[in-house]
């Protein structure tokens, strides 16, 4: 009986990600987690700020046609 496709899909990602994918050791891990953390907090940083800016502008124009 032939095996469903899904089935041999399956094992076949299995075997992929058991034996042929390199995984990063802890350190590696942890390097990484920190890095996209203080990127994260930069551009979340910038985009306050420039949302703050914009407000004043916008703020700063519409005081003026009022």
């Amino acid at each position: 009986m032939k095996k469903l496709k899904l089935l041999t899909d399956l094992e076949e990602s299995y075997t992929e990600l058991r034996y042929k994918t390199s995984w990063p050791t802890k350190s590696q891990l942890i390097k990484s987690a920190i890095i996209v953390l203080i990127a994260s907090v930069i551009i979340a940083l910038v985009i306050f700020l420039m949302d703050q800016i914009v407000d004043k502008v916008m703020n700063l124009i519409y005081s003026l046609h009022s």
